[in-house]
């Protein structure tokens, strides 16, 4: 099923959807909007989305300080065109979908894990956001 508009449905996974499920998201509903509506949750949700990772996406005008983790049993029942797994973990430990969808595979580190000053800890998380533009974006329009 599409949704609004005809659009394809990705639902982006993680363990925590605190950081790379979210940026993956914010990514995907500003840069592919017009094809795409993305949803993002995680297999073991964090309580909140990592602070520093609504910080670099503001850095490229994309504003995620309003979104919350939710776990993956919330959306499972959806009918998704597409589900994309952004941690080992979670493509270990993802369930199963009563609807068929294709799903996809590509890992990232866990910015959340980068040890340091703010400063290093921000490079990681930049360092991941910008891997999730250039790596995952075109697997997704590839799709469309």
């Amino acid at each position: 099923m599409k949704a609004v508009q005809g659009k394809n449905r990705v639902l982006i996974l993680c363990s925590g959807n605190s950081c790379r499920s979210q940026i993956a998201e914010g990514l995907v509903n500003t840069l592919l909007g017009d094809r795409w509506q993305a949803s993002s949750a995680g297999t073991l949700p964090a309580v909140a989305v990592h602070p520093l990772a609504v910080r670099v996406m503001a850095e490229v005008g994309i504003d995620i300080a309003a979104a919350r983790p939710k776990h993956v049993s919330s959306l499972i029942a959806e009918e998704w065109d597409l589900v994309v797994t952004v941690c080992d973990a979670a493509k270990e430990s993802c369930p199963l979908f009563p609807h068929p969808v294709e799903q996809l595979h590509i890992s990232f580190p866990d910015p959340a894990a980068a040890q340091g000053s703010e400063e290093e800890r921000l490079a990681v998380f930049r360092a991941v956001r910008d891997d999730i533009r250039r790596k995952l974006l075109p697997e997704i329009i590839a799709r469309t």
